[in-house]
């Protein structure tokens, strides 16, 4: 399953429903008289705050627009291999769609936990994608000797552990909706565990990133300027700044996320819904938006990944003669 992120993504989800429900299922509590009187101080709200539906309206038409613009691309370039990204957009969306629904019964529990895992849980779609990716990229220039990992075994450890940290985050994510304190206190920790894994994990992934482009442009710079005559839709660098550019977004959210559940689920961070769009909205938006121009699919086209040698290990007159076949 690591190996293909797309059933990783519809893993992902059936155990996201399946956590929802039950956890839905399990949830009775006397709502209060009005919800709308006093959010911040009603036991029963668990963002402690009433949604915005304008915000949430902006966002759902983004991922909306950025998703449809992604399943064109698809169909139209290729690249099959970021379908987890696409089906991530999806259920992302669903989890604004939840929104809707939260403003107009603030303390909804069931719509809450629906809401909160579509929202917290979609992204480790994303970075899926995006460990997928530099193992496609780094075999489409030949590069493979200047990533840390080899990009088969690279690409299947980082999925891996995508899926254990969103593992972990949705049994923390299911204990921490109890109405038990304890349970709640457990499956915060447990859910925060996840977030700081995930979070190392994906760090670690971009520092490998960034040691590989430097590689190649220190070491080879024929591969590193071998495109430059190109269209950008042809050039490889146009696709490595774009998934550069969506590591950047995924770090900032997953700082963001690991701080506000730091603070507990009644901190400053989490009860404010500014900061939800500004560091966690926002940041994911660019992280997978710049994939519209930017398709991986364009650059990388019927690919054959035998013995062929790589460009790194071939002198510049063979390699020109190589890319101009």
């Amino acid at each position: 399953m690591p190996g293909h992120p797309a059933r990783s993504v519809l893993f992902y989800m059936s155990i996201l429903a399946l956590l929802s429900s039950a956890g839905a299922a399990s949830l009775s509590y006397l709502p209060t008289a009005n919800p709308f009187l006093d959010p911040k101080d009603d036991p029963y709200n668990p963002l402690r705050y009433i949604t915005s539906n304008t915000l949430t309206a902006i966002a759902f038409a983004v991922v909306m627009v950025i998703a449809l613009v992604h399943t064109f691309s698809t169909f139209r370039y290729g690249a099959k291999w970021m379908l987890a990204m696409v089906i991530g957009e999806y259920t992302y969306m669903a989890g604004f769609g939840c929104r809707f629904g939260l403003h107009y019964n603030p303390d909804s529990e069931a719509v809450y936990i629906a809401e909160y895992l579509f929202i917290v849980l979609s992204p480790c779609a994303f970075i899926a994608a995006n460990y997928v990716l530099l193992g496609r990229l780094s075999r489409h220039i030949s590069c493979t000797d200047h990533v840390l990992l080899p990009s088969q075994r690279l690409t299947f450890v980082f999925v891996s552990s995508d899926i254990i940290t969103f593992l972990i985050q949705a049994i923390g994510g299911g204990m921490s909706v109890s109405r038990s304190v304890g349970q709640e206190l457990v499956g915060s920790h447990i859910f925060l565990a996840g977030l700081v894994l995930q979070l190392a994990s994906f760090l670690t992934f971009s520092c490998i990133y960034a040691r590989f482009l430097y590689r190649i442009y220190t070491l080879v710079p024929n591969v590193w300027e071998r495109d430059k005559e190109q269209r950008w839709y042809f050039d490889w660098r146009a696709l490595a700044g774009a998934l550069a550019v969506s590591c950047i977004g995924i770090l900032i959210r997953s700082c963001y996320r690991v701080a506000e559940l730091s603070q507990g689920y009644l901190g400053y961070l989490i009860t404010t819904e500014a900061f939800f769009y500004v560091l966690d909205t926002l940041p994911l938006v660019v992280a997978v938006s710049v994939y519209a121009p930017f398709w991986p699919g364009r650059f990388i086209k019927n690919e054959v990944f035998d013995v062929e040698p790589k460009v790194s290990d071939l002198g510049p007159l063979e390699s020109t003669m190589r890319h101009s076949t």
